[in-house]
């Protein structure tokens, strides 16, 4: 049963972050601030687009151009600025764990992949913030098991006792044993907390202490790409919350989808989805910048996301992502 609050249903204001920098995420970030000012015309809060900046752990200047800043701009959003002292560009999901103390604090805060749309109202969404949670659509992608090797538990317990946290209370009993979902697993498209500050630098501490001393179970598991999902559930706990929040009837709902690449959007979102990013893609001002995106341009403006809906049967899906992936780039309409 998802938790609710007696006491704080959803605060006068808080803050959306995402992460912006140059190539897809910037694209991205403006169709995620379009649609939320079509579809959440009411949200009252600061949009704060986190930019990485120039530093020894890039090659490349991250940060977006010119004509995605004035975009952004044009419709509300803020551009922060951070640096990478950790990560950068070996590990740039790392840039969600590093952007978030550049974000005000004290107030509370969600944040979203910027391959993400809003497609209702952020308002009427009951973010209880005093219970920190994150995205429940996921999959069973870490660990990954050896044969011989330990089990979900012998590794799961092994983090939450480097930290001090206590495991059995993050179990979900109606789950076997041994069965992924048993364990507190999140994807880290969203997030949110009560203070991104504090928040951050938890998360931080905790995936530099996984990264450079991991326990020993985790010695025949990979962290890359998983470092920042394998963290997020320790953190999350730590302040008290978990996956019994009732965000989770309307964030990856019917109030915002992660679709995580145009051609998965395409593919297996609904046609309201779809509806919602043609619409908010359409008007000039905002074409003529997306169309600096090669997958955008081809995508949405030039017919090419209507051949991958065609590909498939919306009632009979595949049931794993690889497979849909398979098809499409079997296809030749793969684009990223």
């Amino acid at each position: 049963m998802a938790r609710t609050s007696k006491t704080a249903a959803v605060p006068p204001t808080f803050n959306i972050a995402l992460v912006g920098q140059s190539g897809r995420l910037g694209y991205e970030a403006v169709l995620f601030v379009a649609s939320l000012r079509a579809k959440s015309p009411d949200f009252a809060g600061r949009i704060l687009i986190a930019e990485p900046q120039p530093g020894p752990l890039w090659t490349k200047d991250p940060r977006m151009p010119g004509d995605l800043h004035d975009t952004l701009n044009a419709m509300g959003a803020e551009v922060v600025p951070f640096d990478s002292a950790h990560f950068g560009e070996a590990y740039p999901y790392g840039n969600k764990i590093e952007m978030l103390t550049a974000l005000p604090k004290g107030a509370p805060f969600v944040f979203f992949d910027s391959d993400t749309l809003v497609t209702g109202d952020l308002g009427a969404v009951p973010f209880d913030f005093a219970y920190p949670s994150a995205s429940l659509r996921r999959e069973g992608t870490w660990p990954q098991l050896e044969l011989y090797g330990p089990g979900y538990t012998d590794i799961w317990k092994s983090l939450y006792d480097k930290f001090g946290l206590d495991f059995d209370s993050s179990l979900d009993l109606s789950e076997p044993d041994e069965y992924w979902k048993r364990y507190l697993y999140f994807n880290a498209g969203f997030f949110f907390g009560p203070c991104p500050h504090e928040f951050g630098a938890r998360f931080l501490d905790y995936a530099l202490a996984i990264r450079d001393d991991p326990p020993a179970p985790l010695v025949c598991q990979s962290l890359d790409p998983w470092l920042d999902q394998v963290a997020l559930p320790l953190v999350i706990h730590s302040f008290g919350g978990g996956r019994d929040s009732a965000v989770h009837d309307h964030i990856d709902g019917d109030v915002t989808c992660h679709y995580r690449l145009l051609p998965l959007l395409y593919a297996r979102e609904s046609q309201a989805v779809i509806d919602t990013l043609e619409e908010v893609a359409a008007p000039n001002k905002i074409k003529k910048v997306l169309k600096g995106y090669d997958p955008i341009k081809r995508m949405v403006f030039q017919g090419r996301g209507e051949k991958v809906r065609a590909l498939f049967d919306q009632n009979d899906m595949p049931r794993r992502e690889q497979a849909i992936r398979n098809r499409i780039k079997s296809n030749g309409f793969w684009m990223r």
